[in-house]
């Protein structure tokens, strides 16, 4: 049965197609799983349920994937559901993805907001779980993954990281104003962590930090112990539509600049348990 069958043949009056500042469309995929390429080249393959994101961070690379100059500048206000993922999935069962590693997602995020209605992700977990064991990592910003913590004990390998790029609220609100609370996401990889799921941190891009030891007992006190970062590099530009005035001001105002940087990651050095940089710290577990 279609995923959406119930919601098309029931609901279909109902199917919501905006939340908040984004406008939602129902496409259908070509396919679901990509041989993963460039920066995840370590695994066999990104899964992305969505394309598009409606957290809209206005410094997301995956922006400059968009297909067009108009999605790309209208990042965070369209996302494109594959309402179609699960029946691609299950056309892989003929063979097995087993042990194979599957990076979810990377050029979206896999707990949009519409995923509270919709669940595809979970449907696309429970597909890979019955079917085809693979290893997993579940990238999100959002705490909502909470809800798949059932699923996620089930699998023999699986790591779900969260994304948390600063301490600062008013950084988080400048670079990420859709986005989860800074609390909201710590509090949720916790949960994650205390259910005996492996778990990590991805402060990836670093910004602007205030307090960079009372940050790392905050980091702690997930009972996390694996971290990433990597430096964000405003020089380059790739900011979403008229958004880097605002970046910069906030930048300045932190007095935020390599130096510094490097500063904070040494005093996640001396007090994380473990801190990968770059890609290294992103190769599959």
């Amino acid at each position: 049965m279609d995923l959406f069958s119930n919601i098309e043949n029931e609901e279909s009056k109902n199917r919501k197609d905006k939340i908040g500042q984004t406008d939602i469309q129902y496409i259908k995929s070509a396919s679901i799983l990509t041989e993963a390429k460039g920066f995840m080249n370590a695994y066999d393959y990104t899964l992305n349920p969505y394309s598009g994101c409606s957290f809209g961070c206005n410094y997301c690379y995956a922006a400059f994937f968009a297909r067009s100059n108009d999605e790309k500048d209208n990042w965070g206000n369209w996302l494109k559901v594959k309402e179609n993922a699960l029946q691609l999935l299950i056309k892989k069962r003929k063979k097995p993805l087993i042990n194979k590693t599957i990076y979810i997602s990377s050029v979206t995020d896999p707990y949009q907001p519409i995923e509270r209605q919709l669940e595809l992700t979970r449907s696309i977990l429970k597909e890979l779980l019955a079917f085809h064991k693979p290893r997993l990592v579940i990238q999100t910003r959002s705490s909502f993954v909470t809800r798949d913590i059932d699923l996620l004990k089930q699998f023999e390998v699986a790591q779900v990281n969260m994304t948390v790029t600063t301490d600062s609220e008013d950084v988080r609100k400048a670079f990420e104003p859709f986005c989860p609370s800074n609390k909201s996401r710590l509090k949720a990889i916790k949960e994650v962590t205390d259910a005996g799921i492996q778990t990590c941190i991805t402060m990836t891009p670093l910004l602007p930090i205030e307090d960079a030891v009372k940050f790392t007992e905050e980091l702690l006190s997930t009972g996390v112990q694996k971290f990433i970062v990597q430096p964000f590099h405003p020089d380059k530009g790739k900011f979403v539509a008229s958004t880097r005035d605002i970046a910069f001001e906030q930048m300045k105002k932190m007095n935020w600049d390599d130096t510094k940087y490097a500063k904070v990651v040494e005093i996640f050095r001396k007090r994380l348990p473990w801190l990968g940089e770059g890609k290294k710290g992103f190769a599959p577990i």
